[in-house]
């Protein structure tokens, strides 16, 4: 099991960043996604633009306040909370991923690939919130 966490500030309205993050329709903002696929209002797959695969099953959504989730794929499966909180004008996110490699040569790869992809999602979200 590894678990990662990521902290960042925004100079932008929650409403404008949970918007952002929750969307299951708008998500060119985000460099690693090919696309997204809804299964039903709480399940849906992104796939990576080389088209792996991952399914998203929502556990928790307080709109402007916590969305949760559990993923799975082929090589992990695993649970997301992300936690939003508006400071006056800005909004500080913290997103936490609690994951299993399910294949034993991944395990000590697990945490730092999370940790990889945590910043590129931040940094991603954050020209998406300049545009």
């Amino acid at each position: 099991m590894a678990v990662s966490n990521i902290k960042a500030i925004f100079q932008s309205d929650i409403q404008e960043v949970w918007e952002i993050v929750t969307s299951r329709e708008n998500y060119s903002w985000r460099s690693d996604l090919g696309k997204i696929e809804i299964i039903n209002e709480n399940q849906f797959i992104e796939y990576t633009k080389d088209g792996y695969a991952t399914t998203f099953s929502v556990t928790k959504e307080e709109p402007y306040e916590c969305w949760e989730f559990d993923m799975e794929n082929d090589n992990m499966k695993g649970h997301w909370t992300g936690i939003f909180v508006q400071k006056g004008d800005r909004t500080e996110i913290e997103f936490t991923e609690d994951v299993t490699a399910k294949k034993l040569f991944l395990k000590p790869f697990v945490k730092l690939y999370l940790k990889k992809q945590q910043k590129l999602y931040v940094r991603d979200l954050t020209k998406a919130l300049k545009k």
